[in-house]
This record gives C-alpha cells, sequence and structure tokens, in this order.
C-alpha cells in the first residue's frame, strides 16, 4: 500500500513539473535540476505520511454525514408519527365526544319524558281516588239515615240539651240537663236501687221516668260507652212480678226493652239502662231487669 501510494504521488508530481516546466526558460530548468531531484522526494515523503490520515477524515465525515441524514430522515418521520397520533387523540375523539354528549342528551330527554308521563299518571290516579272517596262519602251520607232508629231518634251528635217553648223559662240545677218540661242528672255514683230513689227524692226529684222514644234517647245518649255501663232508672215489679210499676205509681205500657228482656232471671225486680261500646246498639232495645240490691249508677228526673 505505501509503495503504490508513494508511486502514485510520485507521478502527480511529475506531471505538476511538467507543467510548470512549460512557463519557465530552459536556463532556469537547468538551474533546478538538482534541486528538482530532491524536492519530489521530499513531497512524496510528505504525502506518503499524511495521505492515510485525510482518507480516515474523509470516511469519517462520509459517514458522519450518512449518521445526520439517517438522522434527520428518522427525526422526521418521528415528528410525522407524532403529529399523526396528536391529531388522532385530540381531533379524532371530538366527534366522539360531541355523539356521546348527545347520546347522554337524548338519554336524559328520555329520562324527563318518562318522569313527566309518571307524574301524569300519578295525578291521574290521585284524581281517580279522590273522586272515589267523594263517592264513598256521598253514599255514606245516603245511607245513615236508613241505619239510623225511628225517626224520632236524635243523632248521637245531638245537643244535650233541647231549648224549651218560649213560654216558660226552666232553670235547672248545676250539672243537670234540660228536655223539655224536665231536668235530668246522670249519676257518677254507685248503689242500690232503693238508695238509689232515695237520693233522688233529697234532690227533689226521683228515678226517670221514661214514657216517649224522644225522652228514651236523649237520656241514652248522655250515658258514656262501655264494657257494661248501667244505670238505674224509675221501675219495678217489687209489688207484683211482671207487673213493671213507675215510681210514681203508673202502670208502664210499652217500653223499651232489650230482646229477651225482662227474664227476672234470678229474682230481678228492678230496671236499668245499658250503654256499651257496640255501636249497634240501640237506645230504643236497652232496658234489662236485675236485682235491686245491685249497686250501679242511676239517672234521677225532676219534673216541671
Amino acid at each position: 500500500m505505501v509503495d503504490m501510494g508513494s508511486t502514485a504521488c510520485d507521478g502527480m508530481y511529475s506531471k505538476l513539473i511538467d507543467k510548470d516546466s512549460q512557463y519557465l526558460d530552459d536556463s532556469e530548468l537547468r538551474g533546478h535540476e538538482v534541486h528538482a531531484v530532491s524536492v519530489p522526494s521530499l513531497r512524496a515523503g510528505s504525502r506518503q505520511s499524511g495521505q492515510g490520515p485525510y482518507r480516515l477524515a474523509t470516511g469519517c465525515l462520509a459517514t458522519l454525514c450518512a449518521v445526520l441524514l439517517l438522522s434527520v430522515i428518522a427525526v422526521s418521520a418521528h415528528y410525522k408519527n407524532l403529529n399523526q397520533s396528536l391529531r388522532n387523540e385530540h381531533l379524532a375523539p371530538l366527534p366522539q365526544n360531541e355523539s356521546g354528549g348527545q347520546i347522554q342528551m337524548q338519554r336524559q330527554t328520555t329520562n324527563v319524558t318518562t318522569l313527566t308521563e309518571a307524574l301524569s299518571k300519578l295525578q291521574m290516579e290521585k284524581e281517580d281516588l279522590v273522586k272515589e272517596r267523594d263517592e264513598l262519602l256521598a253514599r255514606l251520607a245516603k245511607s245513615e239515615p236508613e241505619q239510623t232508629s225511628p225517626p224520632l231518634l236524635p243523632s248521637p251528635l245531638a245537643p244535650k240539651s233541647t231549648p224549651l217553648p218560649p213560654s216558660t223559662p226552666l232553670t235547672c240545677p248545676p250539672d243537670w240537663l234540660v228536655f223539655n218540661r224536665s231536668c235530668y242528672y246522670i249519676s257518677t255514683r254507685s248503689m242500690s236501687w232503693p238508695d238509689s230513689q232515695t237520693w233522688c227524692k233529697e234532690k227533689g226529684g226521683h228515678l226517670a221516668i221514661i214514657h216517649t222514644a224522644e225522652e228514651q234517647t236523649f237520656v241514652w245518649n248522655q250515658l258514656p260507652r262501655g264494657h257494661w255501663n248501667a244505670y238505674w232508672f224509675g221501675i219495678s215489679d217489687e209489688t207484683a212480678e211482671a207487673d213493671w210499676l213507675w215510681v210514681d205509681g203508673t202502670k208502664l205500657v210499652g217500653g223499651f226493652w232489650e230482646e229477651g228482656e225482662p227474664n227476672n232471671h234470678i229474682d230481678e225486680d228492678c230496671g236499668y239502662i245499658v250503654k256499651t261500646r257496640k255501636l249497634e246498639r240501640k237506645a230504643v232495645s236497652s232496658w234489662y231487669d236485675a236485682p235491686c240490691q245491685m249497686y250501679w249508677p242511676f239517672i234521677c228526673e225532676i219534673e216541671m
């Protein structure tokens, strides 16, 4: 390799000398002959020694250029792919998000429509229920008079006293109730039938004497409900069995006995009125007979 390089360099140098010699005189060419022999040898040596590094540098530069070119190409391709990815990430999802938003809006609209329909249905059901309730109340109001006892009987909600005729005002003692021309007292203490009659006489009256359904209903409505609330009133058959007399000596006509009463089950000679919690019980069928020595509350009457 070194010999071939030196030979080539010597040839190139000889050509250069030949070209230069065209411009020199023969005398000048001769004068330099001695130097021409020595100079080529020096240049040849210098070229021979420096030709390797130049070649290496050239190869390195060429390689570097190739690497730079490949790097530029690779970077360009990378940025192109990156831009494409960014476009896919940022631009492509937009229609998808927009489509998702439209779907969500449609769902919300559907939900609102469903809720509105359900609300309308509930409102209609409420109106139907209210209408049905009103119809039931109307039927109940119509059926109440049919279930009530005879027309003369007042409602349980009727006032406890009836106004007197405008002719003569009637004044009753405290805690006594006014009805027609009589005052009535409903006791809270219990006594035997004879003791009850004595107590009423001391107050200026007697055990209650009841002749009409109207009066019976008024008295019965004053009694509180309970399991078996019984009250003595002014009737007995102590004088003669089954011959019921009022305390004023008058004979009973009719009466408002419970079915099967009086039955004189255990020597029952005195009458009492019963009011229980059963709403189906009626005022006009509430009389019973019992032994006169039993302790019950009682009803007094003062007739004016």
